[in-house]
């Protein structure tokens, strides 16, 4: 579970604890985590070989976070209703998010989703992507993996591959915390070690 600083700390949590409120009745945070990995994991791996890119929208989005949560959370799936921010990064307002995100994903429709581009032009709106997604933060939990998976489906579907093994879990949270502080630099690199040029 990523640390936040959260309005309400304990929204939807186990009362008095940082523990979210889970369908397998789990209290303990460290169980949690573990668990959540595990299932989070074969799920991921299942959407990216059976989710087909299209209909690609906002609600598109939110079915990967449903996908992948679904069985630990009731809310997967579902914006926060809450404001977050995480290591002095305050991600966008709750009330915004649904605007927000179908603006945003209006316009990648509009740029045929990065397909057709020269590899360069593909690390540039890929970075600015992953930013701009990240920035958004839409769910309570899980934005990273979802985001994530959205990026690989994106990337296969403009005839690329990644691998998110080949950088680091730190590099990357560094490389987006530099991003959001307004310097894309270290994430286009970190994209560049990670997705392989245009077939």
């Amino acid at each position: 579970m990523a640390v936040y600083k959260i309005e309400g700390c304990q929204w939807n949590c186990y009362p008095d604890t940082t523990v979210l409120i889970n369908k397998l009745d789990i209290r303990d945070q460290k169980e949690l985590d573990a668990l959540e990995k595990q299932i989070t994991l074969l799920r991921g791996i299942q959407a990216e070989q059976e989710t087909e890119f299209v209909n690609v929208d906002f609600e598109f989005y939110k079915s990967l976070h449903r996908t992948l949560f679904r069985d630990l959370y009731d809310w997967a799936g579902c914006l926060r209703t809450i404001n977050i921010s995480k290591k002095g990064t305050v991600f966008c307002d709750h009330s915004e998010l649904e605007r927000l995100g179908t603006l945003k994903f209006k316009r990648l429709a509009a740029q045929n989703f990065l397909c057709g581009l020269s590899d360069s032009e593909f690390l540039d709106e890929t970075a600015e992507l992953y930013h701009e997604l990240n920035m958004l933060h839409p769910f309570r939990e899980g934005n990273g993996r979802t985001l994530r998976l959205f990026i690989t489906l994106l990337t296969r579907n403009a005839g690329r591959d990644i691998d998110f093994a080949k950088c680091g879990t730190d590099m990357l949270i560094i490389a987006a915390i530099k991003a959001a502080q307004g310097d894309l630099s270290m994430l286009r690199d970190v994209f560049g070690e990670m997705i392989s040029p245009s077939m």
